[in-house]
């Protein structure tokens, strides 16, 4: 049984990960972060919040005590300042703070990198702050790791982001530069098989997958996966920092930190001893398992993913076209009808076939016949039932994908598309009777995917809010071409989405 575990960077992507493993093991856990409520949700008989600032010595005493490791995943590659100099200053004060405390050991996450070279300044911070930890602290654990994949990881996400996006893609002499990526369990693996190790004094282990391969290779790796077709075109004359600019414009979202990432480029990261091997039980998989392991994953969390809750917790966006999650494009909107559930679930259960959609049906003949057209299911199929619906069965060119009684409905579409999409519908209880929430998924292949997309947008806005409407007006008994007895309440929303935990 562990002792009491301090997690810092419980909000990041690794150490989000690391907590909920620590939580399904019931080991205890306190977290400290400088802003309390950006937690709250995870506490629990195990796991406790605390206000710390790896800046302030006072704080840091206080969330340290009766604590025998500390996790330390604080990086200060987002702030604007010299980021070199307070990941020094950071580090300086918290290993001081542990060894005042008798915390028995720090685990440390830093990057690989050949010292002995010109390392850029992110990856010769993440090794300093491990020499400064170890300097003030005893007992030090440090894994030091190039590449991480899985769906949330930065490197993972802006991989994705660029092959999902260009066709042709102009690659610099930095893309074919050699690195070891590791899968995201696999990196977990050994972050906890750290606390089980004896007491020893500190030790650097390098950890990677089995392959050296360059980012390049990951890309065509990845498209391969997605079926892409992607052509890289090598040049010699862009240097990492212009690539960042262009990462920038690309893919705006990673712009300030993965200009810092990209201008560490140029230094291979690559395992230069199997210690790590010798001393842990994990095995690493292979690039092309971590990547289907990563996607595979992110469909299992798309899944579980409740629409009704994650979407009204994140409030109202103003994004045009949809927001994220992962790689999926997600629009959803609501109504409040005056019934119960089962009866606003009714007109739900009874779409497609001879009911039709309630708004616009000739447009889903035309699309039907248009995918007729090219080789797909049309709406011929039509339904099996007319009242009721079973899990696998067709209902037009959508197929029953799953089905909650008076709860849930959700469509795979199987007519032919640039990607994957989904059609779901949610009944809740609610004061005023009920909450319908209809919700549009699409998972876009590559820039295909995206121009359809946004090609169609503004149709699904009218086609979406009018079948909305009606459904409403169906639940609630009126004619769903005559206007209502009374208003409806109505709210559109399309709210970004994050469970890393992608993005990945």
């Amino acid at each position: 049984m562990s002792g009491l575990i301090l997690l810092t960077g419980a909000t990041g992507y690794v150490g989000g990960r690391l907590l909920s493993l620590l939580k399904q093991r019931s080991i205890p856990v306190r977290c400290m972060t400088r802003r309390t409520d950006s937690l709250q949700d995870w506490v629990n008989a195990t796991t406790e919040v605390v206000q710390g600032d790896v800046f302030n010595l006072d704080s840091l005493q206080g969330a340290l005590v009766g604590v025998e490791t500390a996790y330390y995943f604080v990086h200060s590659m987002g702030d604007n300042r010299d980021f070199e100099s307070q990941d020094r200053i950071a580090a300086e004060n918290f290993a001081k703070a542990a060894t005042h405390a008798g915390v028995r050991r720090i685990i440390y996450l830093g990057g690989l990198g050949n010292p002995d070279e010109s390392l850029s300044k992110h990856l010769r911070s993440r090794q300093e702050t491990g020499d400064v930890l170890r300097a003030h602290h005893s007992q030090v654990i440090e894994f030091r790791a190039s590449i991480v994949i899985g769906s949330g990881s930065l490197s993972f996400e802006m991989i994705r982001a660029l092959v999902e996006r260009l066709p042709i893609m102009i690659c610099p002499r930095w893309v074919q530069v050699e690195a070891q990526p590791i899968a995201i369990e696999d990196l977990l693996a050994y972050l906890l098989g750290a606390l089980h190790l004896p007491s020893v004094a500190s030790q650097v282990y390098e950890i990677g997958g089995p392959d050296q391969v360059s980012y390049g290779q990951i890309m065509q790796e990845y498209a391969r996966q997605r079926g892409l077709t992607r052509w890289m075109i090598p040049v010699p004359l862009l240097t990492p920092y212009l690539s960042s600019l262009w990462l920038g414009l690309v893919t705006p979202l990673y712009a300030r930190v993965g200009r810092k990432l990209v201008e560490s480029l140029r230094n291979p990261t690559l395992v230069s001893n199997n210690l790590a091997e010798s001393v842990f039980a994990v095995r690493p998989r292979c690039v092309r398992d971590a990547i289907a392991r990563a996607l595979i994953n992110e469909d299992r969390e798309f899944a579980e993913t409740r629409w009704s809750d994650a979407l009204s917790s994140a409030g109202q966006s103003q994004s045009w076209g949809g927001d994220r999650f992962g790689s999926r494009l997600v629009d959803s909107r609501t109504v409040t009808v005056a019934v119960p559930p089962d009866q606003a679930f009714a007109a739900i259960r009874r779409i497609g076939g001879r009911t039709g959609w309630y708004y616009g049906n000739w447009l889903w003949s035309l699309r039907g016949f248009l995918d007729l057209m090219i080789g797909g299911v049309g709406v011929r199929r039509g339904r099996r039932d007319p009242n009721n619906l079973h899990v696998g069965e067709p209902l037009d060119f959508w197929r029953v994908d799953a089905f909650e009684s008076n709860h849930r409905l959700l469509l795979k579409a199987e007519m032919k598309l640039p990607g994957r999409a989904w059609l779901e519908f949610e009944v809740n209880p609610c004061e005023q009777g009920s909450t319908i929430r209809q919700t549009a998924i699409f998972d876009p292949l590559g820039l295909a995917g995206l121009l359809y997309w946004y090609g169609i947008y503004p149709l699904h806005q009218f086609v979406f809010a009018g079948m909305l409407r009606n459904l409403a007006r169906a639940a609630e008994g009126s004619d769903r071409d005559s206007a209502p007895s009374h208003d409806i309440v109505t709210e559109a929303t399309a709210s970004e989405v994050n469970l890393s935990g992608t993005q990945q």
